[in-house]
């Protein structure tokens, strides 16, 4: 396995990186893997990495078989990698998992949306939050997570969590003899 630390790309990823991380100081940023290539078109800078990629930052951690990563350039459009701005789109495909303190999730595809402080997860996702005991399991056909809102939005979710205690009567308690009486009509 290689390691990868060109500066454009160093520049690139920890603005990748915020979408997930919040508060947490900035950290620096290693990607790894088989293969990289790297193109400017226009004023995007792009970036393919593939073969057991590793993405190592702030707060974060994803692993998978292929990552994509789109960022704008400024500065001389004609140069071979104008300097980088903004981190726009970041895909992630083929077994993916991503590491975030007490969260974690595994799917078959991630888009990273950073202007809209959006994750998306697709092909088989599960989100699991390990902040509870036992840990809280979200799975469905798609889930979006929102960040710096601990919000994900399930699409035909299935959920498992800590039970949830019994709501239901005391036996050893007597039943009243007289159902409550019924609120009086207002007027």
């Amino acid at each position: 396995m290689k390691i990868f630390r060109p500066l454009v790309l160093c520049a690139i990823l920890p603005l990748a990186l915020t979408v997930f991380a919040g508060d947490v100081a900035p950290q620096s940023t290693e990607l790894r893997g088989d293969h990289l290539e790297m193109w400017s078109v226009g004023t995007e800078t792009r970036a393919i990495c593939t073969g057991s990629v590793t993405l190592t930052g702030t707060n974060l951690r994803i692993l998978c078989d292929r990552l994509e990563i789109i960022a704008e350039g400024i500065g001389d459009k004609t140069a071979t990698m104008p300097t980088l701005e903004k981190f726009k789109y970041l895909l992630a495909t083929g077994h993916v998992r991503i590491v975030q303190g007490d969260r974690e999730a595994t799917c078959g595809r991630a888009e990273v949306l950073p202007r809209d402080d959006t994750v998306i997860l697709t092909e088989d996702p599960v989100v699991i939050d390990h902040g509870s005991e036992p840990p809280f399991v979200t799975a469905g056909e798609k889930i979006t997570m929102l960040r710096g809102e601990r919000r994900v939005i399930t699409e035909k979710p299935r959920f498992n969590g800590p039970g949830i205690k019994d709501l239901g009567f005391d036996k050893n308690k007597p039943v009243p003899d007289k159902a409550a009486p019924a609120p009086e009509a207002q007027k």
